[in-house]
Order: structure tokens, then sequence, then C-alpha cells
């Protein structure tokens, strides 16, 4: 496996990312990896994704929003709309690049996953985006222990304005992962998002689960239903659509 580090320049801001490949020649189907409030690409799990994700045959991305890591722009500034944008920016540049195949999904945590509902939702008349999202929210207006000045400024006033306040319904080939102990997304959230998604969809839920499936073993059994899916719906063909 080989990984090397890219940035991409959306707007006034630049998005830095790192590509896990797996071993051999290619060209690979691409999981773009995003990451939740208060986290970046550096973060643990999205590590252990691109450690697990290239030995299945699958290319991980994982990137830092605007605001967020090694990305330029500031946090307080950044909303659901620049995070889609930085999300489209990074699959653009990544469509362009010769070990991929064009073939593309999304792996969101938390805000990550509703971001990437979003993103999905507004490609939907171009090729498929599978996405798995991990503890995301239904709707950011209900979500009791939010904390605004981690939100940020920005995000806060996007959702008092009532724009993408609620993820999109209808979006298609969504695998939905929900702790059932979730302290910071009630669990409730993880069925009515999966009752939103248009078939083909799933959820599955985990056991004694928290936000930030710190278990290792909770961890894994994401991971583990995360790469089945995208076998799934990536893997099967290994040319661009």
């Amino acid at each position: 496996m080989s990984e090397s580090r890219f940035r991409v320049t959306v707007g006034a801001a630049e998005v830095a990312g790192v590509l896990h490949l797996p071993d051999g020649p290619g060209p690979w189907p691409c999981v773009v990896a995003c990451h939740g409030m208060g986290a970046s690409k550096d973060s643990d799990k999205y590590l252990l994704l691109g450690r697990e994700l290239p030995a299945a045959g699958l290319a991980l991305a994982r990137i830092d929003f605007r605001g967020s890591g090694e990305s330029g722009g500031r946090h307080e500034d950044a909303t659901i709309e620049t995070r889609v944008a930085d999300l489209e920016g990074v699959l653009d540049h990544l469509a362009k690049r010769p070990e991929l195949n064009g073939r593309f999904g999304l792996l969101g945590s938390s805000l990550g996953g509703y971001v990437a509902l979003w993103a999905a939702a507004a490609r939907a008349g171009g090729a498929p985006l599978p996405v798995v999202t991990w503890n995301a929210p239904v709707s950011l207006s209900e979500l009791p222990g939010a904390d605004p000045e981690q939100a940020g400024r920005a995000l806060v006033a996007e959702v008092l304005r009532g724009d993408r306040a609620e993820a999109p319904a209808g979006v298609a080939r969504v695998l939905v992962i929900q702790a059932d102990r979730d302290e910071v997304v009630p669990p409730v959230h993880g069925r009515r998002l999966f009752e939103r998604a248009a078939e083909p969809r799933a959820l599955h839920v985990i056991p004694g689960a928290d936000h930030r499936l710190s278990d290792p073993d909770h961890r894994r059994e994401a991971l583990e239903q995360s790469r089945r899916f995208m076998l799934h719906h990536l893997a099967s063909q290994r040319t661009a659509p």
C-alpha cells in the first residue's frame, strides 16, 4: 500500500488530503472519508480506514474540511454548504487521478456523514455515490447537546435560517451505522436517516456503542460493515462508468 498527500483549492481555501492506494496497478475505486466536528483526517478512525480499506482493494482519501486540520480557512466560517463544496472539489480532483477509476463512495462520521449525504444528493443526476454514515444526525436543530461555540457562528446561522438544517431525503445506496448508546446524536436519528433514504438502503445498529465508537470491537464492527457495503457497490466494476 502507498499514500500521497494532495491539496485542492476550493474558493479561497486550500483543502488538504491524503490518498491511500492498494498494492498493484489499479485503477481503483475510492472511498472519501469525511470527519466530524472537532475531528480531522488524522483522527484514529480515519487512520484505521487508511490501513484497512486499501487491503480490501479500495483506495481511501481522508480530507480536512476548511478550518480543520491542515486545511486553510477559518473554522468559524465553515458551514454545511462550504463543507459540501470542499468535498466536491476533492472529488473533482480525484476523478483526474490515473490511479483511480472514477467510482467513488463517501464515508462520514457524525457531521461528516451528514455532509456526505448532502454531497450525494447534489450529485443525484450523475454517477451514484454510495454513502456510509457513522452516528450521523438527521436534523442539526434537534441536537440538545450541541455546543454552538464548537459549531462556529456561520454554521449556527445556517441552521437558524433553515438552510440544510435537515438531512436530504431520497438518497439511495445508503448504509446507516448507529451506536445504540450514542451520547451525542440520539440513536433515533439513525432510524430516521434510514427512513429518509431510498432503496437500496440498510441500517446497522451496534449494541452498547458510544458516539466515538471508542471500544475497538465496536469500531471494528463498523469498519467491517462499511467495507462490505463499499465493496458491493464499488469494487464490482473496475472501470469508470
